[in-house]
């Protein structure tokens, strides 16, 4: 039953933003911004994915806005530079939100246009990694994790524009240092969480007064923004609440011309539970 937070007082609203709270994990877009914006935690899953304990994060920037030359922009959720000039994308993806391969090659072209000047000569790219840290097994292969580079096919070479995308598997949580995290980013109590660091940070917000008081804040801008807790849960990063109320009316017209909800998700970026979503809650 969906809860009507406009009837609450503040105090209430609090109440209710606490209960939320002891159910989310870092898979979850409000509290992973903010277990990233410690960048010890961000430096730890870097370790861990790309097999470096010596990596460290000298600079990272978390759910910055990124804009082609057409002005379209993308929202990633924490880019991070490392003491060798490394620069890394790292996107946690919901069931069924997008992360085709093609979002993940244009989240590589953006990052590279956001990094050098005007006049800046292209060997001045540094090397970079996207890296989607996918719910399910969106490759398909059984694998836990997927290092995708670009080859020369008739040498079998690579390519060396030190351009890499990886997926990681977060359902494959087996007791490997990469499955104990998969599963460190799904526990719900700080507790239950292996890793110091994460553990650490997940009880600072969850149990202490100052970060729960974050965090209610954090979801009460969400409410006085216009959207009730909860709407926007599973929808791509950076959506804003006009461009959500535009996207499910487009949605609702579409389907009512007997559009198929996995065209209407498709067209409209949004992912198909949420088309269906919106189509139940119309009907």
């Amino acid at each position: 039953m969906k809860v009507e937070l406009g009837s609450l007082s503040i105090e209430d609203r609090f109440d209710y933003y606490k209960a939320v709270l002891k159910d989310l994990t870092i898979f979850h877009d409000i509290f992973m911004r903010n277990v990233f914006k410690q960048k010890e935690c961000t430096e730890y899953v870097l370790q861990i994915i790309m097999g470096k304990r010596d990596l460290k994060v000298i600079d990272q920037v978390i759910q910055m806005d990124f804009k082609n030359l057409q002005g379209r922009s993308a929202i990633m959720d924490c880019v991070a530079l490392d003491n060798k000039g490394k620069k890394y994308d790292i996107e946690i993806q919901q069931a069924g939100e997008n992360a085709d391969p093609k979002r993940a090659r244009y989240y590589s072209g953006l990052m590279d246009m956001n990094t050098i000047d005007p006049g800046e000569d292209f060997t001045s790219l540094p090397e970079s990694y996207v890296i989607f840290i996918t719910r399910d097994d969106t490759l398909g292969y059984d694998k836990p994790i997927y290092h995708i580079d670009r080859i020369i096919r008739e040498v079998e070479e690579d390519f060396k524009d030190e351009s890499h995308i990886i997926y990681v598997n977060s359902s494959r949580r087996d007791n490997t240092e990469l499955g104990r995290l998969m599963r460190d980013l799904h526990c719900k109590d700080s507790k239950d969480i292996q890793s110091s660091v994460l553990a650490q940070r997940v009880f600072e917000l969850k149990e202490t007064q100052k970060g729960v008081e974050t965090m209610c804040r954090e979801m009460d801008q969400i409410y006085a923004a216009g959207a009730e807790f909860g709407e926007t849960k599973g929808l791509a990063k950076g959506v804003t609440v006009g461009e959500l109320k535009k996207a499910k009316e487009i949605a609702l017209k579409m389907y009512i011309q007997k559009r198929p909800v996995e065209e209407i998700a498709s067209l409209l970026e949004v992912p198909v539970d949420t088309v269906r979503e919106w189509v139940q809650s119309n009907s």
